[in-house]
């Protein structure tokens, strides 16, 4: 596998806080409304919105407008590719070549 170290390590900065592995753990059950995911933190506005804007474009989650709302839920496809990086990085039977 080819890794874009850039998006790699945006992968591994979504996952480098308490608070964005809360709201990962609560898009687990499915889609949640901004309103909902600040409910159950204790953050402000200003800071869920920067989590889920690293959340985001890291492409480990998805959002949608619905109204005034904003809908999230996790990205299947940057799960996978999130997996697949990680062991990628920490495969031990490559040769140095490659």
């Amino acid at each position: 596998m080819e890794i874009n170290e850039k998006r790699a390590a945006a992968i591994f900065k979504a996952f480098c806080d308490e608070n964005r592995i809360r709201i990962l753990k609560q898009l687990r059950t499915g889609e949640k409304c901004a309103c909902v995911l600040l409910d159950n933190l204790q953050i402000t506005q200003p800071t869920l919105s920067h989590h889920m804007k690293i959340l985001c474009d890291a492409d480990i989650v998805i959002s949608r407008k619905e109204g005034k709302w904003i809908h999230y839920s996790l990205s299947q496809s940057g799960g996978e590719y999130a997996v697949a990086c990680l062991k990628a990085l920490t495969d031990t039977t490559l040769s140095n070549d490659q």
